[in-house]
């Protein structure tokens, strides 16, 4: 099932959130990426309709388990690519966070796991 950037974003930050406060609702989810609660609900309306998380009554968010097997992958990529740019480039934290919050979305799963091989690679040699 496809899921735009924004989408992946979106499930990335309920994973996070929850992992940090234990549960989510539409209004942390506003605040963590700085987006109108507006533009939250039509997008966890639409991720609700694509199966990757429930709204309870109570306004809960949670991650369906495709929804959340979907944003653990995400988030393994980010800090991969994270962590591959700081150890082979040199680059800072957060300038490597930053550009791996794009990065992770567009490269091939070829790229990702050769990326992956690299690190750990590196952390088996360290």
């Amino acid at each position: 099932m496809g899921i735009h950037e924004s989408g992946e974003n979106y499930l990335e930050t309920i994973l996070l959130l929850q992992r940090q406060n234990g549960f989510v609702r539409s209004v942390d989810v506003a605040g963590a990426l700085n987006y109108t609660k507006a533009s939250i609900s039509r997008a966890m309306r639409i991720l609700k309709e694509q199966g990757f998380v429930e709204i309870a009554r109570s306004g809960q968010i949670t991650l369906t388990e495709e929804g959340r097997r979907r944003a653990e992958g995400i988030y393994e990529r980010h800090l991969c690519i994270t962590q591959f740019l700081m150890q082979v480039l040199g680059l800072d934290l957060k300038t490597a966070d930053a550009d791996a919050c794009r990065i992770e979305h567009v490269i091939s799963e070829e790229t990702f796991q050769r990326i992956r091989a690299h690190i750990q690679q590196d952390d088996r040699i360290g």
